[in-house]
């Protein structure tokens, strides 16, 4: 193999990845900041529900990570590792639940409307794709994909502990009131399942992708 190929074997360079990651935490950044200015703006805007949604907190996470890796393309560390990977995902499951069961739900205003694609289409397809081409990698170990289920059970948590107590849930799959608490903890246990499942299956893709930045 020439130099050149196995430049090119190695991923993208430092400088690309920084473009990427920044590219993806715009994207973050412009669907969340639309999603705050309608709930301070609207008569019955509630921020403590806006973010209680998990679309909100996968977007958030990943300004966060995205925001670092542009700064820091090679950032490492056992908690980022794990932050990286929930990153990751984290918004897989939001654009795979969003296609599947709520996209009917659509919102009425034109910037209803470009939130609900950058958070949901725009910026899941986009880290995915980030992490594909730019990484950072290799990050991800089987006690990266233990430790990353840490925060998607802590969200399950909040989101039941805060529903029993308002009666409100951010998701009709997740309404214990409506479904039973049975029901929705069945529905909370095959998420998690899914997500437990995603981490392994991230970590032998990764396996087998080149190392990225160069």
């Amino acid at each position: 193999m020439t130099h050149d190929r196995a430049q090119a074997a190695r991923g993208v360079g430092a400088g690309a990845a920084r473009v990427l990651h920044a590219l993806v935490a715009v994207c973050a950044l412009a669907g969340v900041g639309l999603e705050v200015g309608r709930a301070l703006t609207s008569p019955d805007g509630d921020l403590v529900l806006l973010f209680s949604y998990f679309t909100i907190w996968s977007n958030v996470l990943v300004l966060g990570v995205s925001a670092l890796l542009a700064v820091r393309p090679r950032h490492d560390g056992p908690w980022f590792r794990a932050l990286r990977l929930d990153s990751v995902l984290f918004i897989v499951v939001t654009f795979a639940i969003y296609h599947a069961l709520l996209s009917g739900y659509a919102p009425i205003t034109a910037a209803g409307q470009t939130a609900n694609l950058l958070l949901h289409t725009v910026v899941p397809v986009g880290a995915v794709l980030a992490w594909l081409v730019a990484g950072p990698r290799p990050r991800v170990r089987l006690v990266t994909c233990a430790a990353a289920l840490v925060l998607p059970a802590v969200w399950l948590v909040y989101t039941f502990v805060h529903g029993a107590a308002t009666g409100w849930y951010p998701y009709p799959f997740l309404d214990a009131s409506v479904l039973g608490t049975g029901r929705a903890l069945l529905a909370a246990l095959a998420v998690m399942v899914g997500g437990a499942l995603l981490g392994p299956a991230l970590w032998a893709l990764e396996r087998r992708l080149p190392p990225a930045p160069r």
